[in-house]
């Protein structure tokens, strides 16, 4: 039986924050947290009384984040930033440095970050395609880095796809990974959100294989009203969408609701991918999506690890 056709497991409303417990003794790494849905869903862990670190590039406004929330949950909301360019793997380095001496416990590192349809090929200092650089490279390093940390605290990876994995050429281009012979803003974003994917649920083999206890789970948020496209979109692209999203699209709140299911919720499935069921599951209950077969590709996972390893100087022992 297809996604579309299941029931949700959650009912017919779907997975909600209704659901979660106390999180107090819990700690989430988040990146991207200081907007957007990676924002909402800081709100929400710390409302139930969790601890979060947030991951971000920018200073001004992640301070700016924090006071927001330390006004809406009180001063002793268990809230704390540490600076980190995902574009730039030395930055990644040095961030994921300070989280192990930081941070004891890791329930769950949510890869929330993304840049989205960058007007114009843009290539970051380590030499990738700036939003594979971001979105894939950036994320995989990071992941690599906190694992065993993650793993001594029985914790989570989650990583937060989007339905463009399934547009665009439907591959990741091994041979023109940047887009040198015919960029496009839209289809290098795909690539982006396809390598994220394939990344996740080759982890989840990796880590089932293995025998160690983290879980590695795969959501996307829909349609969502964030500012993902605000500073790297071309300016007709960000017309069209402030228009569309009035009709198409949910809060960035209920955007945020996926990717805190999959780092809380017990009995989840591998080779599932989580979010908004309805409307081509741009909006809705957040439950079980159809999946492409394109992502569980095991032949394109392995030449991406391999590449990844490679691109990252990160050696994994999975």
């Amino acid at each position: 039986m297809s996604a579309k056709n299941k029931k949700n497991p959650f009912g017919p409303t779907g997975w909600t924050p209704e659901r979660l417990g106390n999180l107090a003794g819990k700690t989430y790494v988040v990146t991207g947290a200081n907007a957007g849905a990676g924002f909402e869903a800081t709100r929400v862990f710390l409302s139930k009384g969790a601890r979060v670190v947030m991951l971000n590039r920018n200073l001004e406004k992640s301070t700016a984040a924090i006071d927001d929330l330390t006004r809406e949950f009180g001063t002793n909301a268990n809230v704390s930033f540490i600076k980190m360019d995902l574009a730039v793997l030395g930055s990644v380095r040095e961030a994921a440095a300070k989280v192990l001496e930081q941070v004891p416990r890791i329930d769950a590192l949510i890869c929330n970050a993304a840049i989205a349809q960058v007007a114009k090929q843009e290539i970051t200092v380590d030499g990738f395609e700036s939003q594979l650089g971001v979105n894939h490279f950036g994320h995989f390093l990071l992941c690599g880095l906190l694992f065993e940390r993650i793993e001594q605290s029985g914790g989570r990876i989650v990583v937060v796809g989007s339905n463009a994995y399934k547009m665009g050429a439907k591959k990741v281009q091994f041979d023109d990974l940047n887009f040198d012979e015919n960029y496009s803003p839209w289809n290098s974003y795909a690539q982006s959100k396809l390598a994220q994917m394939v990344f996740a649920y080759e982890l989840q083999r990796r880590v089932q294989a293995a025998g160690k206890s983290v879980q590695v789970q795969v959501c996307h948020p829909g349609a969502s009203r964030t500012n993902l496209l605000q500073d790297t979109a071309s300016p007709f692209s960000r017309i069209l969408w402030s228009v569309l999203s009035r009709f198409v699209a949910q809060s960035a709140e209920r955007g945020s609701w996926p990717e805190v299911m999959c780092a809380t919720e017990a009995e989840l499935k591998s080779e599932t991918l989580y979010g908004p069921t309805k409307r081509a599951e741009m909006v809705g209950p957040v439950g079980e999506c159809p999946l492409d077969e394109v992502a569980l590709s095991r032949e394109m996972a392995a030449k991406l690890w391999t590449l990844s390893e490679q691109k990252t100087s990160l050696s994994w022992s999975l």
